[in-house]
């Protein structure tokens, strides 16, 4: 018997909004900014296939410049939010969780202006909780912020997300975490670090609201 959920708490680049390519469209301008490597389409495919800090060791970037790159980053996706499209049928799936009552939530480090901009004014107001602005590594006292303040214990709520970072943000507080098939990571990856749930199309996250 499958566990039900009362709060399903979302990543968002890669879960919700399918913003990678643009990510690709503007990474090697932020890598001249910021002096790492670029990259082509062929070292982009496989790097599907390794985790974040992975990946920063491969570009040569180091830790210390990750927030400036990230925040690069933000900015652009800010300037340019109506080219990020959601999902197909991440629209539809939130609006059915809303309606049989699952809270939601996102915990993302894009910022919270950006996550709204792309989810617009219907679907943002039914984001319950927004945590966001983060590094990619410190999701975790969100994810338990989250839980206080939707009063949800940690067994009755799930973290959604695209990254082996998500899965061990999950783990650290104590929440079920649910790998996209669909986002930057590949299912290959994400299965090496055992998510409770895999998910390969936005409407499978109904799932979550039976046995």
């Amino acid at each position: 018997m499958r566990m039900t959920y009362r709060l399903a708490i979302f990543d968002f680049d890669g879960t919700l909004a399918d913003s990678f390519p643009f990510f690709m469209s503007v990474f090697n301008e932020i890598a001249d900014e910021h002096g790492f490597r670029r990259v082509d389409a062929e070292q982009a495919a496989r790097l599907r296939h390794y985790g974040p800090r992975d990946i920063m060791r491969h570009v040569g970037m180091p830790a210390w410049k990750l927030p400036l790159a990230s925040r690069s980053f933000v900015e652009r996706m800010r300037q340019n939010a109506e080219r990020i499209p959601l999902f197909e049928g991440v629209g539809d799936t939130l609006r059915e969780l809303d309606r049989n009552g699952v809270q939601l939530a996102v915990v993302s480090s894009n910022s919270e202006q950006n996550v709204r901009l792309v989810l617009g004014p219907e679907l943002g107001a039914l984001v319950g909780y927004y945590e966001c602005g983060m590094s990619i590594f410190g999701k975790a006292a969100r994810i338990r912020k989250v839980l206080k303040l939707a009063m949800v214990p940690a067994a009755q709520a799930l973290y959604v997300g695209d990254q082996s970072t998500d899965a061990d943000a999950a783990r650290k507080a104590g929440v079920a975490f649910g790998a996209v098939t669909w986002g930057y990571a590949s299912i290959e990856a994400l299965r090496r670090v055992a998510p409770q749930r895999e998910f390969a199309t936005p409407a499978d996250l109904l799932s979550i609201m039976r046995c």
